[in-house]
């Protein structure tokens, strides 16, 4: 049985590369969803990505969902394997979930049904979450120190 002084120290020590271990986990757990993301966006999910497909986009919405796919699964993987890399990683991963927001915001405005988002009321909740997901981009990868020392 460890004590809680110990299991502390484990959480939050750093690893080599310096990066403590919550962080670790939460960059490559964010990192394989989006991996899983982009593999979706090019398989089970095409059609429901395409209900978020904004109309002002001069491209097909499939094109637009194959190409985001395709993106997502890049981010993904340097998200978890460029580790000299990660503050650029996350503000290019951030930018990416700004640029994709008028997507929910299209599914919203216009009362689009995918991914089991059938009222305006969860599609509305969804929007809240894009800001976490900007948040986790930039401290998992340590985007935000980096800025901060900047």
């Amino acid at each position: 049985m460890t004590d809680k002084g110990n299991t502390v120290t484990r959480l939050t020590e750093r690893s080599p590369a310096g990066e403590s271990k919550p962080r670790a986990i939460a960059r490559v757990a964010l990192g394989s969803m989006l991996v899983f993301a982009g593999v979706s966006h090019l398989t089970f999910a095409r059609q429901d990505f395409q209900a978020q497909v904004p109309d002002f986009v001069p491209l097909s919405p499939d094109v637009t969902v194959v190409a985001s796919g395709v993106v997502e699964i890049l981010l993904g993987t340097a998200t978890i394997a460029l580790k000299s890399r990660r503050a650029a990683v996350g503000i290019i991963l951030a930018a990416f979930f700004v640029a994709v927001f008028p997507g929910n915001i299209a599914q919203y405005v216009h009362h689009r049904d995918a991914f089991g988002l059938d009222t305006d009321q969860a599609r509305a909740t969804r929007l809240i979450f894009q800001p976490v997901l900007i948040a986790w981009a930039l401290w998992s990868t340590g985007a935000w120190s980096a800025l901060r020392k900047r």
